[in-house]
């Protein structure tokens, strides 16, 4: 009779956590099936114009990852990811300083699709809970990337110097109200961000006149200890330049597509040495050999990065190099564009 009793038990016991593995799992097809429409990579264009990224992932358990890139910095997890009503909801936190400490911001994105695009409304609250900020702005899906493309049969066409002279024809800068700190002396383009006075300056980012699509960009890079700076592709993916010699490798070093992708290998020179860089890209696809040794190795490209000028990875753009950190030298800049 206990037998019996204890078997009915067991068997209960495993049919109800049957029905409750059933349960969740039901739960979390319905919450994939109501995600469909948000998953994938997705270009912002955050208010007031600027460049921004979500990305949003499906996990087993039936809830959402999600990534975020704001304007500049580097892309970050969301603190919340979810569907509720039909509608993605999208949390992230940030800190400002305010009276000397930082402060919590959290940022509630709420999405709606419709076709290729989506309607976002933003709305801030500060540590208090009292709302700080409400803006609309728009995203758009970001079609799949395509395979990697073969490198050996790319086709070029006529090389383009870019750094030639001993002026800056062919470049204008980005912030006409910020300190141009940039110069040309016998081939090389020179940062110096410090002013007069002896203080460093805040000073204007540059970039081509001319645009391009795809290409192979071939370029000498010097920087200081502690240098820092970047060459934007097409003004949406940057390049890191940095001074990072014997540091652990990371999405943050020189060459990496900056906190996108890490370099596979540390091949940098000791700071004030002169750098070469081979960087090829093609169909979202990112090579860059540093110094004779290949650290990204025909990368495909997730979308825009931190300081970008458009969210928009299919517009032709210029070369936009860096100058609001640090002192920094270019030279042999040649850019060589693909045939389609």
């Amino acid at each position: 009779m206990k037998h019996s009793l204890y078997t009915s038990v067991v068997r209960g016991l495993a049919t109800a956590g049957l029905l409750c593995g059933a349960v969740t799992l039901f739960a979390a097809d319905a919450c994939c099936e109501a995600a469909k429409p948000y998953v994938g990579r997705w270009a912002l264009t955050i208010p007031g114009g600027g460049a921004g990224w979500l990305g949003i992932e499906p996990q087993a358990d039936g809830t959402l990852k999600g990534s975020i890139l704001w304007g500049g910095g580097s892309v970050v997890p969301t603190a919340e990811t979810k569907v509720e009503n039909g509608a993605l909801v999208v949390v992230r936190k940030h800190k400002r300083k305010k009276d000397g400490k930082d402060v919590v911001f959290t940022e509630t994105l709420t999405a709606k699709r419709d076709g290729d695009t989506l309607a976002l409304t933003t709305r801030t609250v500060n540590d208090e809970g009292k709302e700080v900020g409400k803006a609309d702005f728009s995203g758009k899906k970001i079609p799949d990337l395509p395979p990697r493309p073969d490198l050996s049969k790319l086709t070029f066409g006529t090389p383009v110097r870019l750094l030639s002279g001993n002026d800056l024809t062919g470049w204008k800068v980005m912030n006409a109200k910020a300190p141009n700190c940039w110069s040309m002396a016998d081939g090389v383009l020179s940062n110096r961000v410090k002013g007069p006075d002896g203080k460093n300056r805040h000073g204007t980012n540059i970039r081509t006149v001319a645009e391009f699509e795809d290409f192979n960009l071939k370029t000498e890079v010097r920087v200081p200890k502690g240098g820092n700076s970047g060459i934007y592709l097409r003004g949406i993916y940057e390049v890191q330049i940095a001074e990072t010699h014997g540091r652990n490798v990371d999405s943050h070093n020189m060459g990496a597509l900056y906190s996108r992708i890490t370099p596979s290998v540390a091949a940098e020179r000791p700071a004030g040495e002169w750098q070469t860089l081979d960087i090829t890209l093609v169909d979202r696809h990112l090579t860059v050999i540093l110094n004779g040794t290949t650290i990204i190795d025909n990368h495909p490209v997730l979308g825009c990065t931190g300081g970008a000028m458009t969210s928009d990875e299919f517009k032709p753009g210029p070369i936009y190099l860096q100058g609001d950190h640090t002192d920094v030298d270019y030279r042999n800049m040649i850019l060589t564009p693909i045939k389609k």
